[in-house]
């Protein structure tokens, strides 16, 4: 009697995800996780893919899944800003010279796919902007004089639940008392203030060594040290620097420098080592273990710490970030994967030794 009946499918229906074809499963599951350069490649596949990578949403999508590091932008000796990317056929941008903005700028800071540059004239304003989609926002001019060479840090977290980017600039500038100030613009309220907290020190900050990690702005400062600023407390620390350059591993700051062609990295692990008691064994920084061989030949430097984000002309450690460490031989950059223990040679470039070298995330975020 139940012959003609058709049997029911217990084990799932054609709606469910695993009946779909392996172009939907990629659309969905995949593309979110590519660089921008290599989503425009996609363009070609199909009309669909063209318009879901062109909506916001999709933009927003991209922007919290991909946080590689890309490339680097950097100043050349002409002034004008460049692009040396970590794979050219993955990562790019449709205009390194940045002439989609009003003036010509010198680069400053990145965070996460935005820029911060800054004019060349008038009162030298800051401008961020996203190199990839060419969106740019001109910021007002800040109440206290940030000097000729300011040490500002572009500070920005992708959240899903903003769909415009929220960020902040932050400056420390030389104050009348002695010290420093810190002065901060954020995006939110389209204002900056200068915070109440004054740093009294006669340590020298380094502007091109600022890097942002949890919530607290770092800069180097002459003489091995570092200056720490707190955005939520806004209160400064004064800590012992480890030798090497500055950057960000596994969601804490780092220092690294290359001797005896090994990579040493220097961890964060304790910023109160300094106030607990006698005998303690608590140390401030603990160097990453075993310490890796790196297969490129570098000049013996005993101040690798001179190199690095203020300036790589020694040769040593340029920018560590995540997996990816930038290294320099005079004017021959060098990439190395922490990961996959493997170096590749991004060629000699002609590069202004004076200017800093950013890292840059290849994303879509909006502006």
């Amino acid at each position: 009697m139940d012959r003609g009946k058709k049997l029911t499918n217990f084990y799932g229906n054609k709606n469910s995800k695993i009946y779909m074809d392996l172009k939907d499963i990629v659309r969905e599951n995949a593309l979110r996780y590519l660089p921008a350069k290599s989503l425009f490649r996609c363009f070609g596949v199909c009309r669909d893919w063209k318009h879901l990578i062109s909506t916001p949403f999709f933009a927003h999508n991209q922007s919290n899944s991909f946080h590689s590091v890309s490339g680097f932008f950097y100043q050349s000796q002409a002034g004008v800003p460049s692009f040396m990317s970590l794979d050219p056929v993955a990562y790019g941008v449709p205009d390194p010279s940045l002439k989609f903005l009003p003036e010509p700028v010198d680069i400053r800071s990145s965070c996460k796919g935005l820029l911060c540059c800054q004019g060349r004239t008038g009162y030298k304003a800051y401008y961020i902007c996203n190199p990839v989609t060419k969106q740019w926002e001109k910021l007002p001019k800040p109440d206290a004089d940030h000097g000729s060479d300011p040490a500002v840090v572009l500070v920005f977290e992708p959240s899903l639940l903003n769909f415009t980017a929220d960020y902040k600039l932050v400056c420390a500038f030389p104050s009348e008392l002695d010290g420093y100030e810190f002065e901060i613009y954020s995006s939110e309220k389209r204002s900056w203030i200068i915070s109440r907290e004054i740093c009294f020190s006669e340590r020298k900050l380094m502007p091109k060594s600022g890097i942002h990690v949890n919530g607290t702005v770092y800069w180097q400062t002459m003489g091995f040290g570092i200056t720490a600023f707190d955005l939520i407390s806004e209160r400064f620390q004064l800590l012992d620097s480890a030798v090497g350059t500055l950057g960000m591993r596994n969601g804490k700051l780092c220092s690294a420098y290359v001797h005896a062609q090994n990579l040493v990295v220097n961890m964060l692990s304790n910023t109160h080592s300094n106030t607990m008691q006698m005998n303690s064994h608590a140390k401030m920084w603990e160097e990453m273990q075993p310490k890796i061989h790196v297969d490129i030949s570098l000049p013996a430097s005993s101040n690798n710490n001179a190199s690095g984000r203020y300036g790589y002309g020694h040769g040593g450690v340029v920018f560590i970030g995540g997996d990816v460490v930038l290294l320099s031989n005079g004017n021959k950059f060098y990439s190395y994967d922490m990961k996959k223990r493997a170096s590749k040679d991004l060629g000699e470039l002609d590069i202004d030794t004076k200017a800093g070298i950013v890292g840059y995330v290849n994303s879509l975020v909006e502006l």
